[in-house]
This record gives structure tokens, sequence and C-alpha cells, in this order.
């Protein structure tokens, strides 16, 4: 039976409530970056202690995505959005409170499973109420909220610990979610399309054990790696290879015997560009990601600059991507693969020059040397998430987008993970070989984002000779519907 669309009047309503939860999950990856010192202070915590704070909130984001995208498929993607942001709220709000350390840790690993269980909410209601050429530009709407939130989380920190003090404003960097949470919660409720969900069958927990412990010890030793997790815990990542293979072949018997798999790993082998897409994007956040802690060790660190002002150095990266994402959205229809490889051409070329000129430009002027190379890398930026995003999923049945969402976003925090670890070590490798040569630093850790970004280049070049013209989009049944001008 042919899935009928109706458009949702509200749609564009719903969209911009969704978006704004989105934002505020995505920021606290990022933000709490520049209030550990305040934390650590007003705490009187330990180095690993303050570690936990963020690593724990990005481990527990990570492993939520994909067994809440597919509660989401069975139950309603309004149920689970209401609930996991009303969970987000909750504990942000005891994580301002917390007393001690202890505390703050739980109550963030509390919130980082309230936003994995939040975004991929937010790409699955996407394909639910939009089609066509709409939907590509609410998925560049979506991008655009990717990539500010990640750009410009250093410079939000800043600005709040400015306003509300070193010593006690790190409590407001979590506050501030409240009231705005709770606003997105009531027009949320008021304005998601209610729906009981598709079939439940059985739940699949061998499915949703495997993949969490696999995803859990790979993800370990990266979101450790500063406190020695790397070094301590590297057997985790044979482990974790072992049970992710496990995983694939429970999910292929399961399905076999027509249960209701956490992940359908046909999603991979069946479904046109969802493999490369979610390849593309893992290997793209590998260099996106691991590069704003670079920066902001290179700016406050190596140049003496303020958390308000790194933050502000790289914000020309932001202002990039938001105007073109926006932009993508309304291109990718036309454009399809070719959009994206344009896109991480700019960030190629954006982010190399930026490696070249923080290697020679005089340190008292870094900043406003590097912007004209970092808005070029950021316009680029912003035609490959958003885009990657709408090429990934156009061939995904509805049925399925909360759990196909959930797995590319996973691959995407897994990527985040390898790039904030591995450029990190490389930054402080050849800090203490180049006898604390912090230009030198920079330039090689932006230099090795840049190969990883050009990997990723190498994936998109590889899908459009393979497949030249943009496919069509399917609706809610698979069936192809025609592009719409």
């Amino acid at each position: 039976m042919v899935d009928v669309y109706e458009p949702d009047p509200r749609r564009w309503k719903a969209l911009t409530v969704t978006l704004v939860a989105g934002f505020m999950s995505l920021l606290d990856v990022s933000i709490v970056s520049v209030a550990l010192p305040s934390i650590q202070h007003g705490l009187g915590t330990t180095p690993a202690g303050v570690q936990w704070v963020v690593s724990g909130y990005a481990l527990a984001f990570g492993l939520a995505l994909v067994p809440a995208g597919r509660l989401g498929d069975a139950i309603g993607r309004r149920t689970m959005f209401l609930s996991a942001l009303g969970g987000f709220v909750l504990f942000s709000a005891l994580a301002g409170l917390a007393p001690t350390t202890g505390v703050l840790i739980i109550a963030r690993l509390a919130q980082g499973i309230s936003a994995g269980a939040l975004a991929p909410q937010n790409s699955a209601l996407i394909q639910q109420l939009f089609r066509g050429a709409e939907r590509g530009r609410a998925f560049g709407f979506f991008g655009s909220t990717v990539g500010i939130s990640t750009a410009v989380g250093p410079v939000v920190g800043g600005v709040i610990l400015a306003v509300a003090g070193e010593d006690e404003g790190w409590r407001w960097i979590f506050y501030v979610n409240v009231p705005i949470g709770l606003v997105a919660l009531v027009l949320a409720a008021r304005l998601l399309p209610r729906g009981r969900g598709g079939p439940r069958g059985h739940l699949d927990l061998v499915g949703a054990a495997l993949l969490g412990t696999g995803v859990l010890a790979v993800m370990l030793p990266l979101v450790l790696a500063e406190a020695g997790g790397l070094a301590e815990l590297w057997w985790l990542f044979g482990l974790g290879t072992a049970l992710l293979v496990l995983f694939v072949r429970w999910e292929r018997q399961f399905a076999a015997r027509g249960g209701s798999p956490m992940l359908n790993i046909a999603l991979f082998t069946g479904t046109p560009g969802y493999g490369t897409g979610a390849l593309l994007g893992m290997l793209y956040f590998i260099g996106f990601s691991g590069i704003w802690l670079v920066f902001a060790l290179y700016f406050q660190t190596g140049l003496g600059y303020t958390p308000l002002e790194s933050g502000l150095a790289v914000t020309p990266f932001a202002v990039g991507s938001a105007a073109s994402a926006v932009v993508g959205g309304r291109l990718v229809e036309a454009w399809g693969r070719k959009l994206t490889v344009t896109g991480l051409s700019m960030v190629v070329a954006g982010l190399a020059v930026t490696a070249v000129v923080l290697r020679l430009a005089p340190p008292h002027v870094a900043g406003w040397a590097v912007a004209p190379a970092l808005l070029v890398a950021g316009i680029g930026g912003g035609w490959v998430i958003s885009p990657n995003t709408t090429l990934t999923l156009r061939h995904v049945p509805v049925s399925m987008a909360g759990a196909a969402g959930g797995a590319l976003q996973t691959g995407q925090r897994v990527g985040a993970a390898i790039g904030t670890a591995a450029l990190t070590g490389v930054f402080y490798t050849v800090l203490t070989a180049s006898e604390r040569n912090f230009p030198v630093a920079v330039s090689v850790a932006v230099g090795s984002a840049t190969v990883a970004v050009a990997t990723a280049l190498v994936v998109g070049i590889a899908e459009l000779r393979a497949r030249p013209r943009c496919p069509s989009p399917v609706d809610g049944a698979g069936h192809a519907i025609p592009d719409m001008p």
C-alpha cells in the first residue's frame, strides 16, 4: 500500500521547536569545555573528575542514539521527543545545582542519555513531516543547527562565564537550558504530530546489548584519552570490534526469523547511498569535530586568549556554515552528491590554508589572519552535514527513520571521539617534540584534520562516479516519488 502524504500545516513551526531542542543538546557537547577550570575550582575536583564531566556526556550521548531511534520508530517520535526533552531539562537543572563532583558526573551522564534519545527524533521527524524539495530545505536548517551548535559552543560558554563570573559561572552553562527547554517542551506538546508508531514486535534486547557494549568499548578509550584512556584501555578496541561483528550477525539472523531488529543491516547493504553517506559523515566528523579543542588549546594556552576571545577567533567557520547550510538545503535536490563533493573540497582547501597561516603568521595577528580561510572552510562545511544527511536518508522508509538517523549520528559521534582524541594527541606530541612550539603543533594537528576531510572527499567522489545522477527520494512505504521543483 502506497503511503499517502498529506502535509501537516504546522510542520515548519514543529521543525523550529525540534531544532531549538536539538541545538541545546548538541551545544552541551562543546560548551562545557571552556568551563572546566571554573568547575575544577568551584568544586575542588581533580582533573580526572573534570574529564568525566565532558567525556561522560559524549559517551552517554553516543550510546543512546540507535536504541532511542528504534524506540521512537516503535512507540512514536512525539512520545520519545517529549520524554527525552523533559529529561534533558531536569538533568540540566540537577547539573547546575550539583554540590559535588559525583553528583555533577551522574547528572551529566543522565543528561547525555536524554540528549542521545532526543537527537534521532529530529531527523526522523523531518523524514515524517517533509517530502521532496521541502525535506532538503528542512535538513538544511538541521545541518545549520548541527554546525552552529558545535562551532559556537566555546563562544557561548565564554560569554556566560564572562557575565556570571569564573567561580559560579559554570552553573549557568547548565541553568540556561532550563527556561529554553521548558518553553520548547510546551510548544512541542502542542505542535508535534501524534502517532502510535510502527509495529513493535519483540524487543531486540540481545541486539541492544551487543550494540551498546560494542560502542561503549570503542568509545571509552577515546573519550578518556586525556586521562590516559588510550594507554590503559587500548585492548577495548579489539573487544568492541568483536562485539560489533557479533551484533551484525545477530541482527541478520534476527531479521531472517521475522523479528524486528534494533538496526536493519539491509540499510547499509541494500539502501542506495546509506552506507556511503554514513562512512562519509564519520570521516568528516573526525576532522570537523577534532579541530575545536586544538584551536582552544592553541589560542588559550599558546597565545593567552580568554575563552571568549578564543571562541570569537573561530566564529568565521560558524558564520559561513550557518549561511551555506540553509542555501545547501535548497540546492541538494538539484546537485545531489556534487554538493557535498564541492563542500568537502572547500573544507579541505580552507583547513589546508589555515594550517599554513597558523604556522607562518605572527602570533599577535593569528586570530585575524586565519579568519578568511576559516570562513571558506565554514561555507564548505555547510554543504556537507545537511546535504549528506538528506542524501543518506532519502531512500530510508519513514518507518525506519529513527533507527537509521540514530545509526548515522552514532557514526558521527564515534568520528568526533576519534578526531578529538587523535588530533589532541598529535598536538601534544608535536608540542613536546618541538620544545613547545605552538605554531608548529597547531599547524600539524590542523593538517591532520585536513587529511581526514580529504578522505571523506575521496568517498564522496567515489559515490558520485558510481551514481552520477541524484536518485529520487522515497515515500513512507519506500516507493519512489518525483522530485519537486
